[in-house]
């Protein structure tokens, strides 16, 4: 189903609400903002919601958007501009990875776990655990990260011992980006349980 450039538009500010906003979840609210019509029509990049609504189902739009917000380092300093020259290549690189997600999982996980053992990747008694490292040296994917996360329910523990602001912006983004990840648990659990006892 195609959107209207007005919905495109409050489905940016939602999601962006929803990457920022600790209290606020896309999900509860039902991508519902404040914008109105009139504020959207001054808008100087109206242009662009309106081609991305053509472009665009729905659902579409939404994977779109919420790829491009997981991509940046400050989903609260995206703007449209930003979209505009790499939100294509964002969403294809997002696209790729939903769709190698078994793979990206087990390939990452053995890298993770021939260099460590279970009980040291999430330990931050000493700074940053090996699998924050390994993600912000970009050998970890976000989705992988979240799927940890389901699995070890790691992120509250890290967020009582890790007082950095490296942290609390994965923390977010993590936290946000978690109900955007729909996968069978069992099957990944079963995943790593082969690598770790290997």
């Amino acid at each position: 189903m195609k959107v209207t450039p007005f919905e495109t538009y409050q489905h940016y500010l939602s999601l962006k609400n929803h990457f920022t906003n600790p209290k606020y979840d896309f999900f509860k609210y039902g991508a519902k903002t404040r914008a109105s019509v009139t504020s959207f029509n001054k808008r100087k990049d109206k242009y662009w919601f309106e081609k991305t609504s053509r472009k665009y189902s729905d659902d579409e739009i939404i994977d779109f958007l919420v790829s491009n917000f997981t991509a940046t380092d400050n989903p609260q300093n995206l703007w449209i501009g930003e979209i505009i020259n790499s939100g294509e290549r964002n969403y294809a690189e997002w696209m790729k990875r939903q769709q190698s997600l078994t793979y990206l999982f087990t390939e990452q996980s053995n890298e993770l776990f021939s260099e460590n053992k279970l009980d040291d990747v999430f330990n931050c008694s000493k700074g940053h655990p090996p699998v924050l490292k390994m993600f912000l040296g970009g050998k970890i994917s976000l989705e992988t990260l979240v799927i940890y996360d389901k699995i070890f329910l790691f992120r509250n523990k890290f967020d009582k011992k890790l007082l950095d602001p490296v942290w609390e912006s994965v923390s977010l983004k993590l936290k946000k980006y978690n109900s955007f990840i729909n996968i069978d648990i069992f099957k990944f659990k079963k995943i790593l349980r082969e690598i770790v006892n290997e």
